[in-house]
């Protein structure tokens, strides 16, 4: 039987994945490992990202014995899949923004793109734009506080509405937008409060069927039968995450060893 998949996300945005990689493949077994203690990756610098980023899911593949990583996390998509990939001896799935399919669903062809401000201002974002939306008005928004509200709220805490609505404001002074294309794996987790801020219907786009669709095309899913109960690792483990991971069926939480030059932050 293959081993697990791994989830990998600077936070608990990579849940926002699980679901549809569980729909895809009921049986199969998922590990998680997030880098928390560095939240939110989109305000750091690229190269010492990189070198983390690399440390990072190394260390929890070697410990998960994963038959597949899936990159759940846009910020590290852009800046490490090809080493990430030049490293590891397994599968690697990235995440990129669902500019793609949101270009189906636009009828106005004003489009948002609400991500942190490391995905919104990456060459390759500019890239998928320049590819599949041409036609396209593509109004970009760094909403990075929107990952703090995804983690407060998976962890039982109240919401801040006033972080909500300045984020998406920028969105709604575009009167023809009517596609949102949700560029941080964190930001499905807010999606029935992103439904109630909006003024009026909005096509909400997210890459988790996308990516669950091709870990299948990628992966040898085909020797699953029903697996363990997933495991998870943490940069910074807690028991208010160890809860939040149990109620997505991650069983376990463990600290994740890291190399000691990737601890702290370059000045």
């Amino acid at each position: 039987m293959p081993g697990p998949i791994l989830i990998f996300d600077s936070g608990v945005g990579g849940l926002s994945v699980t679901a549809a990689l569980r729909a895809r493949l009921p049986t199969a077994t998922l590990d998680y490992v997030c880098d928390n203690a560095m939240l939110p990756y989109g305000t750091k610098a690229d190269a010492w990202l990189v070198s983390r980023i690399v440390a990072t899911c190394t260390s929890a593949v070697r410990a998960s014995g994963a038959a597949g990583l899936v990159v759940a996390c846009n910020t590290a998509s852009t800046l490490a899949l090809r080493e990430l990939r030049a490293r590891l001896a397994i599968p690697v799935v990235g995440t990129v923004p669902a500019i793609k399919p949101a270009t189906r669903l636009s009828t106005s062809r004003v489009i948002g793109l609400l991500a942190t401000s490391a995905t919104v201002n990456r060459a390759y974002t500019q890239t998928l734009i320049d590819e599949f939306a041409a036609d396209c008005r593509i109004v970009r928004v760094a909403a990075d506080g929107l990952v703090g509200e995804a983690e407060r709220q998976l962890a039982g805490l109240a919401p801040d509405d006033g972080v909500l609505e300045a984020a998406l404001a920028p969105l709604w002074a575009q009167p023809t937008l009517d596609t949102v294309v949700l560029g941080c794996t964190h930001f499905p987790l807010l999606r029935r409060r992103l439904e109630a801020s909006a003024p009026r219907t909005i096509n909400w786009v997210d890459s988790g069927a996308a990516i669950a669709r091709r870990v299948v095309d990628v992966f040898d899913t085909s020797g699953y039968a029903q697996g363990r109960e997933g495991r998870a690792w943490a940069s910074a483990p807690s028991a208010r995450l160890a809860a939040t991971l149990a109620g997505y069926g991650f069983t376990s939480l463990e600290a994740l060893a890291l190399p000691a030059e990737t601890l702290t932050l370059p000045r």
